[in-house]
């Protein structure tokens, strides 16, 4: 009995859910807007890449791009600022060890200068 009062409910759950999405959750037009920046931070990494005026900082520029990439794919796409908090803080822990690591093997080539 309990079985299909839970399958009779269910129907109107599912409307219901449809009537009113989660509060907060993107738009499609929020969507085109990331994927729009993520496109123009594209180009910049590019055009960067080929001004020679500025390697000195060619390698910072490009990483801190790259964390500015990274955050927007997951926030957003991968819709971690919709979850709980603790996924966020595993991202955040796994691109600040991945930079670490990045910065440490670029300084152990001598690419930074040292």
């Amino acid at each position: 009995m309990v079985a299909q009062e839970t399958s009779a409910r269910e129907p109107a759950r599912r409307l219901k859910a449809r009537e009113h999405p989660e509060k907060g959750h993107p738009t499609p037009r929020q969507y085109v807007t990331i994927g729009v920046i993520l496109g123009v931070i594209t180009l910049a990494e590019v055009a960067v890449y080929y001004m020679e005026s500025i390697s000195a900082v060619l390698v910072p520029l490009l990483l801190s791009m790259m964390v500015v990439k990274f955050s927007l794919v997951v926030l957003w796409f991968m819709h971690v600022k919709f979850d709980n908090p603790g996924y966020g803080r595993v991202f955040v822990t796994g691109i600040a060890l991945a930079a670490t690591v990045y910065s440490i093997v670029l300084i152990s080539f001598g690419v930074f200068g040292t």
